[in-house]
């Protein structure tokens, strides 16, 4: 079967089990992270340019508030489904580009190349692995309700 369908036959049954909002958390998390640290590789290694801001302004900056964003929307308006979804990869992002720089949240300044901002990296490791456990246990415990014998 080709990936892409493989693909959309999965976002179908995590939609119809309501485990979507965890997959696109997931998804716009690993994603998000991906994209930024490639994108600081390459500024890094001067093969894509920066944009040169004065004071500089970290990428967590805007992780922090698309956070506070998704944070806010998702408890003001819970029961929009739609809103609920486009906030998952909000809250998705906003985790990724915040995690990303996990190391200066600790030693206060800019480690991102040093020993220490490899701190930054587990921390992304291990909130992947929480949200893939998190997205795993619920199709298990979904599948686990459906072999139950109905109760009379």
């Amino acid at each position: 079967m080709a990936l892409h369908k493989v693909v959309i036959e999965h976002l179908s049954h995590a939609h119809k089990i309501n485990q979507l909002s965890h997959l696109i958390v997931l998804i716009s998390f690993l994603l998000t992270f991906v994209i930024t640290r490639t994108v600081t590789y390459l500024q890094n290694a001067n093969l894509f340019s920066q944009n040169p801001t004065n004071p500089h302004i970290h990428h967590l900056v805007p992780g922090i508030i698309l956070l506070l964003i998704a944070g806010y929307a998702s408890i003001s308006f819970w029961d929009n489904r739609k809103l609920h979804l486009i906030m998952s990869a909000v809250f998705g992002i906003g985790a990724a580009l915040t995690l990303d720089e996990f190391a200066l949240w600790l030693f206060l300044k800019d480690v991102y190349w040093e020993e220490q901002g490899r701190l930054s990296i587990d921390a992304v490791i291990i909130v992947l692995a929480i949200l893939a456990i998190t997205y795993l246990a619920g199709l298990v415990e979904i599948s686990r309700r459906k072999s139950l014998p109905a109760a009379d």
